[in-house]
């Protein structure tokens, strides 16, 4: 799942994001509440843990601009006030739930399982062919049989099968999985499908996890998921799926 952490306090927000990352999770930082609301209007957070003191704009601002974008994600507030008042007005201004500090990190964790298992539109399970993939509680399953993936093999997955039948290029997923600037030379990302692939029984071209010539992978939508192509078809616009992205005006070759 995505989360996003809006703490000034860095000590604070990187012990923050090792707990939420043990559980598997993607978690982006931000340190002052302009930059909260920027990055929860960006990414549409399935998870957002709010420090009220923050500065530019504090967190109640930013929790009523956050609701202005979206009603319906959670949001969990952290504060150290103790005042009533205080925790009245951010349940008033659409607060899911609120911690005082200091705080379990053990709690913090339950907490944020209920606010997803609870979330109204949350895709806590994706599935494609006989292949699951449990969100909340980190697990993989294909034909019922438990699938043991690293955190990465299945943040990539799951990035794939969020957006099924869509080609997803290596500098998006270095990006999205990896937080690695386009840049950087790796071939990260064709190891880690190969990695899946053997997990999965997935062997290439892939049935579950398809290559797209110069383009990228792609989980293919449900439609497609029962005609199979050969990779020299892959390579082509597949239904129209296949997103083309340009940097500066030039065709991304990967």
């Amino acid at each position: 799942m995505r989360l996003l952490i809006a703490e000034d306090d860095r000590a604070l927000a990187m012990f923050l994001t090792r707990g939420m990352e043990s559980d598997g999770h993607r978690v982006r930082c931000a340190s002052n509440g302009a930059e909260a609301v920027e990055a929860f209007r960006e990414d549409m957070p399935d998870l957002t843990i709010l420090d009220l003191n923050l500065p530019v704009m504090d967190g109640e601002q930013a929790l009523a601009a956050m609701r202005l974008l979206d009603l319906q994600l959670p949001v969990l507030v952290l504060t150290g006030r103790q005042e009533v008042e205080t925790r009245i007005r951010c349940l008033d201004l659409g607060a899911d739930d609120l911690m005082v500090k200091p705080f379990s990190l053990h709690e913090l964790r339950a907490r944020s399982r209920a606010l997803l298992r609870r979330k109204r539109e949350a895709k806590l399970t994706l599935r494609v062919g006989d292949l699951e993939l449990d969100r909340l509680d980190h697990t993989a399953r294909r034909a019922g049989e438990l699938i043991p993936l690293t955190n990465k093999e299945f943040a990539l997955i799951e990035h794939l099968m969020l957006h099924r039948g869509q080609c997803i290029s290596r500098v998006e997923l270095l990006d999205a999985v990896w937080n690695m600037e386009p840049a950087q030379t790796t071939n990260i990302v064709d190891v880690y499908v190969n990695y899946l692939r053997r997990k999965l029984k997935d062997p290439p071209p892939g049935f579950l996890l398809r290559t797209v010539r110069g383009h990228g992978y792609l989980v293919p939508s449900e439609a497609e998921l029962h005609l199979p192509l050969p990779p020299q078809v892959l390579g082509q616009v597949i239904s129209g799926s296949v997103r083309d992205r340009t940097v500066n005006g030039t065709l991304e070759s990967i």
